[in-house]
């Protein structure tokens, strides 16, 4: 398999990299001048881009032939053999790794259209595109909450993915997509139908999942032309479930307007590590999944027996969405659906959403009682009220909690042998990469989830160095624990008390923290995850 400059690499994005830029000027803007550079940058960060792809002007060099690896790739490893040490050049490695699953996984995402043009009306939206000497048409249906817009907007594709009364009640309309009027099921790999393909060729390698991600693009491009006078152009969403649920993964990844990407029970050829399916048993087979459908780009076939050989895994899909909201939402109880990889990917993601300071972002909710696929649950309205208040509202808090299985409990160590990098430019890793809280102080704390199950959960502080030029030696954390909550066990610290308000002092071998570094201690408690640990101080 060969890279040369990025196929996508266009005129048109010149003006896509110019629009990035205005986007950070403007979310830098309210910041003091005395406001340091990091949190210049971290506010960019965490404002994120307003367009599709930030990255269509950045070169993609050659790899040359990607060698077989059982291990998960490293998501900060560049082609050219170095590993990204800023957040700024997160950008154009994410676009290396969307060239590598377009070559090897969907097929490609065809830049804007030359034409796109529509309407938006309280009960539908309509979608016409020009390309390519070629024209095509789709429609989705508007479900509006009450009270007075404008609304952010969830696309629900194929009327299955996260419960719509839940997301009108939070304030958010309701956008029901047919993906099979843009990429059609039941049809030859050959012969593909629906709108997409009638512009692209009913012989193009491009699978359905890539066609139904450039179909929520397009509804975004016609909300973005209406003004925003009753859906929103800056707060968008989009949810799915089944092979609905992969469609909306792989939405959120190539489209960086979606401020929130929820998929639901995905499976094979979805969220789940494609190299650990074929152990996990009574999980899809990748060569049925490619079978069963064209959902996978057709280029996808020659790894299905060797998932070793591929230059990309989802994990990486997963930090594509970063630092934007992602839910994810799997089922454990149906062995099919492949839930433990689906944790290791999703831990995995997490360590991208990490290392750019936006660690409470992401969560993942596997732990659930009822095993009826597609099921509306009671344990996922918590987060998803919070993500949509967070991502499309702009309120609260993100809801930042892993919630896994303990029946499909991934171990991402075993996947693993790289470690996540500390970025410069990251600001408080706890608030999704804005400035950090307090500038003045030596150090700030963050909280995240990593995991969690019935009765208990495990928790990791991260504590950075404020200072640009000076280490710090040690450092002081201290922190509530909400009622209920007990410590079992911590390390890489030393902890005074072990319920309510407790401090936390570095270990011997823990304290040492580089010049805009960051460091970690980890504990198990007792209780419900639920509610995270709050107060957070650092000296």
């Amino acid at each position: 398999m060969r890279f040369s400059l990025r196929y996508r690499y266009r005129s048109r994005a010149l003006a896509a990299t110019a629009a990035l830029v205005t986007v950070a000027s403007l979310a830098t803007a309210s910041l003091t001048p005395q406001a340091s550079a990091t949190d210049r940058q971290a506010a960019a960060v965490q404002a994120g881009p307003a367009v599709e792809d930030d990255g269509a002007d950045c070169a993609v060099p050659d790899p040359g032939a990607s060698p077989a690896d059982p291990k998960l790739p490293d998501p900060f490893r560049k082609l050219d053999g170095t590993r990204i040490s800023t957040t700024s050049e997160w950008r154009c490695r994410r676009a290396e790794i969307r060239e590598q699953a377009e070559r090897s996984v969907y097929g490609q995402k065809p830049a804007k259209p030359a034409g796109v043009t529509g309407t938006v009306s309280s009960t539908g939206i309509t979608v016409n595109v020009t390309d390519q000497g070629k024209s095509a048409g789709f429609t989705a249906k508007v479900e509006l909450p009450s009270g007075s817009g404008p609304f952010p907007a969830v696309v629900v594709l194929g009327g299955l993915g996260a419960d719509t009364a839940t997301i009108k009640a939070s304030g958010a309309a309701v956008v029901n997509f047919d993906p099979y009027t843009v990429g059609r099921e039941g049809t030859p790999r050959n012969n593909k139908q629906g709108a997409f393909y009638s512009v692209y060729g009913s012989s193009s390698g491009t699978g359905l999942l890539m066609a139904w991600s450039w179909g929520v693009s397009r509804i975004i491009d016609v909300i973005e032309q209406s003004g925003g006078s009753l859906l929103k152009a800056d707060a968008t969403g989009v949810t799915g479930c089944s092979r609905f649920g992969k469609g909306a993964f792989v939405a959120g990844a190539f489209d960086q307007r979606i401020d929130l990407t929820m998929p639901i029970e995905s499976g094979s050829g979805g969220a789940p590590v494609f190299r650990g399916i074929p152990g996990e048993s009574g999980g899809q087979p990748l060569s049925s999944a490619y079978s069963e459908q064209p959902w996978l780009g057709d280029a996808f076939g020659s790894f299905t027996g060797n998932p070793a050989t591929l230059p990309v895994d989802t994990h990486e899909i997963v930090g594509m969405v970063a630092p934007r909201g992602l839910f994810l939402m799997e089922n454990p109880h149906v062995d099919w659906l492949s839930a433990r990889s689906g944790s290791v990917a999703a831990l995995g993601g997490a360590e991208v959403y990490k290392a750019l300071g936006a660690g409470s972002n992401i969560s993942y909710w596997s732990d659930v009682q009822d095993g009826t696929h597609c099921a509306a649950r009671s344990e996922w309205k918590g987060p998803l009220q919070q993500s949509i208040s967070k991502f499309l509202l702009n309120t609260g808090t993100a809801p930042g909690v892993f919630r896994v299985s303990p029946r499909k409990s991934g171990d991402l160590s075993a996947w693993k042998d790289w470690q996540t990098p500390v970025l410069t430019g990251v600001g408080d890793p706890d608030d999704g990469g804005g400035p950090d809280d307090g500038s003045d102080a030596t150090c700030t704390a963050g909280y995240r989830t990593v995991q969690s199950w019935s009765g208990g959960f495990q928790g990791e502080v991260s504590i950075r160095n404020n200072s640009s030029n000076t280490a710090l030696t040690g450092w002081t954390v201290g922190m509530t624990l909400a009622a209920g909550q007990s410590i079992s066990n911590l390390w890489n610290g030393v902890n005074t008390g072990t319920s309510g308000p407790i401090t936390v002092r570095n270990a011997p071998w823990a304290g040492a923290t580089a010049p805009d570094g960051t460091t970690t201690f980890g504990f198990t408690a007792t209780g419900s995850p639920t509610t995270p640990p709050g107060n957070l101080t650092c000296a």
